[in-house]
């Protein structure tokens, strides 16, 4: 997506996650509350946020150090199986997550591609985000979780077309099925449409709509 008129920008985040990032996503909010506790109570933790998304589900995120951030989640996993529908463990979460986890939207000039990939849950979201910036040379655009997408995920990545189906074939390589909801390369994107989605990709936005 290029346009040479549009510099990269990035917002600074007051979210630190170093070395590991852990989230789980519970079907019960009152099962995920308790689970969260579990979680704090088994080790020491330097990040730990939850709080309820759309349609009626919990999230807990954890980060801090590998062994304790392990440890928490498993603590996690055992104090509500029954309506755990996803998580995931990252022991070097990419620094880009960590910066679109706290809303912070990344526009680099000159890519002419941009990938997207929709999944059914939030942890899949952030284990497709983290694969893929890792795995090929492309910039993470942004990340979009739950809200406003009935629970789903989003991850938009932007670079040159090689880099962005590189990118994608690795993120649908890490993904299972159940979590896959589509996934697409749009090379050489439409100027119109490529400035609509640098500025903001949800539709309400554009047309002035007051967040719900």
């Amino acid at each position: 997506m290029s346009d040479p008129k549009t510099t990269p920008s990035t917002e600074t985040t007051s979210l630190v996650i170093e070395p590991a990032l852990a989230l789980l996503e519970f079907s019960s909010i009152a099962a995920g509350i308790l689970a969260a506790d579990a979680m704090v109570k088994r080790a020491t933790l330097d990040v730990v946020q939850a709080g309820t998304v759309q349609p009626g589900r919990f999230l807990v995120l954890l980060g801090g150090a590998v062994a304790e951030v392990e440890e928490s989640l498993k603590a996690g996993k055992e104090a509500a199986p029954d309506v755990l529908t996803d998580h995931i463990f990252l022991p070097g979460v990419h620094k880009d997550v960590v910066a679109a986890l706290a809303a912070t939207r990344t526009l680099t000039p000159g890519h002419d591609a941009l990938g997207i990939v929709e999944t059914a849950t939030v942890p899949a979201a952030i284990h497709a985000a983290d694969k893929g910036v890792k795995g090929a040379e492309v910039t993470l655009m942004e990340i979009r979780l739950a809200d406003g997408l009935g629970g789903k995920g989003l991850v938009f990545f932007t670079g040159l077309v090689a880099d962005v189906e590189a990118a994608l074939e690795i993120v649908d390589g890490a993904l299972e099925a159940s979590q896959k909801v589509r996934q697409v390369v749009i090379p050489q994107i439409h100027e119109d449409i490529a400035k609509v989605i640098r500025q903001n990709t949800q539709f309400g936005a554009h047309l002035g709509w007051k967040p719900a």
